[in-house]
């Protein structure tokens, strides 16, 4: 069973809860809510075509076992430059003082590729010891570019080796997800 805990506008207002946390980041529009829903089997994480929806930390407890965040997006949604720096402010504090975070999952949309802000995330990542992994979203779309850039995992030594491939809408990818997560 999943139930939305709540959504924080700062790292101090989470929960201290002993549960480990899957935390999902990415460009705005690259599909989180839609791929968070498909994991998880539910409508629990609220979708919308405009870029830059989710603008808070949004927690999910799946089986009073595992807590999912859902963490806004970056790179495109149309906010104040200081609301921007603010959001990157405020995930680059979650990612360093939560001891609870399991893994960041980064997704990319793979019809476009990695953008400077997801590289720079992943050195950011890099740096500090962050694990994480690249996910790409929305295999089932056409990819619009033949000059996406390759993600080298030894230029990325936080980066768990394995690329996963997902599409929410196909539903496909998912069970490797899942299995990492711990849901059945």
């Amino acid at each position: 069973m999943i139930k939305f805990v709540g959504a924080f506008d700062t790292v101090a207002s989470l929960p201290n809860t002993m549960f480990p946390e899957y935390a999902f980041v990415g460009r705005s529009n690259v599909g989180k809510s839609s791929l968070i829903n498909a994991i998880v089997g539910a409508n629990v994480a609220r979708t919308s075509n405009t870029p830059g929806r989710t603008q808070t930390l949004n927690l999910f407890n799946v089986d009073d076992r595992i807590m999912i965040v859902d963490l806004p997006g970056y790179g495109y949604a149309r906010v104040s430059r200081g609301d921007a720096l603010r959001w990157l402010y405020r995930l680059e504090e979650y990612l360093m003082t939560r001891r609870q975070l399991r893994r960041l999952f980064i997704l990319i949309d793979s019809r476009i590729g990695a953008r400077p802000a997801d590289l720079d995330l992943m050195d950011f990542c890099d740096k500090n010891g962050i694990s994480y992994q690249v996910v790409y979203t929305k295999k089932d779309k056409r990819v619009r570019e033949q000059t996406q850039s390759k993600i080298d995992y030894n230029v990325h030594p936080a980066m768990i080796p394995e690329i996963l491939e997902t599409s929410a809408e196909k539903k496909t990818g998912l069970d490797a997800l899942r299995t990492i997560i711990g849901i059945k």
